[in-house]
């Protein structure tokens, strides 16, 4: 099983921590979301006039960059740049050697409008850009797809090139979507995973350490293992957007990796 852990949970930490962190806690990989604060990989200090180092650091420690995350919003008309800044990711992963980034139809984890024929369109214009670079634009289950046969319909309709980020929490908690529906569904569009858990407390969704929330999380691992599914289990903490989560990174990275080798 392949352990990564999103930046978006140690958003103040540099990257020599987030990759020495990674390596003592016997991760494979990160996922690029944020560096001190900054949101975007392409203006990052590390990916511009350091890339050379950052590379030597990964070619040291042996720690992958599973995914370069986007906040590129593909059926929001007021993110005007969207394609544009998902091709910058798409040359920076392919510089990287960086598999997968990860675009989202809006930037809400729950359905909160949208534009389909946007977003098809400009999603279609990313996949095709990305074409023969080693890079594959992944659409995430939040947003317009929180079903996964409509995102399984809008992936096919896209054809060769497409596939799906399941953030297995989305669907779930914001769709009432079972488990082994969306795995179904999705079937071998899964290319990658995002994992977390939360429970609902007071009408609101309260995000919590793994094991205590109420996310059927040995469900989705077996599940993911009956299917085949041999990519990153990648741990999104939220502590980004999320100023009530307390604990450090370090701490619930660890945690993540404990509570994994149940599995």
């Amino acid at each position: 099983m392949k352990l990564c852990f999103s930046t978006i949970g140690c958003p103040d930490w540099t990257l020599r921590d987030i990759v020495a962190t990674a390596k003592d806690l016997g991760y494979e990989g990160i996922e690029i979301r944020s560096i001190r604060g900054e949101v975007d990989a392409t203006k990052m200090r590390e990916f511009t006039t350091d890339i050379d180092k950052t590379l030597q650091l990964l070619e040291r420690t042996g720690i992958k960059i599973a995914m370069l995350s986007t906040n590129c919003a593909l059926a929001n008309h007021n993110d005007e740049t969207a394609v544009e800044r998902a091709k910058a990711y798409i040359d920076l992963a392919s510089r990287l050697g960086v598999k997968f980034i990860r675009v989202m139809s809006t930037d809400r984890p729950y359905f909160d409008g949208g534009d389909l024929a946007l977003c098809t369109n400009r999603y279609r214009q990313i996949v095709e850009y990305a074409s023969g670079t080693g890079v594959t634009p992944l659409m995430e289950t939040n947003g317009l797809f929180l079903d996964s046969r409509e995102l399984a319909d809008f992936i096919d309709g896209i054809g060769d090139g497409a596939g799906v980020l399941w953030d297995t929490h989305h669907p779930y908690r914001y769709h009432d979507e079972p488990i082994a529906e969306t795995v179904k569904n999705l079937g071998s569009r899964i290319k990658y995973v995002h994992l977390k858990d939360s429970m609902v407390e007071k009408g609101k969704v309260a995000y919590k350490m793994m094991g205590y929330g109420d996310i059927p999380l040995d469900e989705i691992i077996s599940t993911l293992k009956d299917v085949g599914y041999d990519g990153y289990y990648t741990f999104e903490w939220v502590k980004l957007w999320n100023k009530d989560l307390v604990e450090d990174g370090g701490v619930v990275f660890a945690h993540y990796a404990n509570y994994m080798r149940r599995f």
